[in-house]
């Protein structure tokens, strides 16, 4: 994306079929919080997404699961509620085509927009 800010806040990765928050995605989240604390003007939507594996339906439900949990840790270390917005893309909208796991990681995430 050639926005600047939505560059700001790094991804959240996920491992396959988990929507729990991961060691390394907590030093991540952390900043991203950072940055939310100092700009408490700006809101993010918050998106759920999914490798290609499993059903469509069962990848929304998941991708909304990744999306709430990285919502929930933000919230927990004092995030505003009414900055974080959620969706799902389940696997609607992956980041990678290819069908190997590599792109599979990199589809299992938690993606900002800021708005």
């Amino acid at each position: 994306s050639t926005d600047s800010e939505s560059s700001v806040l790094g991804d959240v990765f996920f491992d396959y079929d988990r929507f729990q928050i991961r060691k390394d995605a907590m030093t991540l989240l952390d900043a991203n919080a950072g940055w939310l604390l100092t700009n408490g003007n700006k809101t993010v939507l918050i998106e759920g997404h999914c490798d290609e594996r499993g059903t469509v339906a069962y990848n929304l439900v998941l991708g909304e699961k990744r999306a709430q949990a990285t919502k929930r840790y933000l919230l927990d270390i004092g995030v505003a509620a009414s900055q974080l917005q959620v969706t799902s893309y389940g696997e609607t909208r992956p980041f990678c085509k290819q069908q190997n796991e590599d792109c599979y990681q990199q589809n299992r995430r938690a993606h900002f927009v800021t708005k």
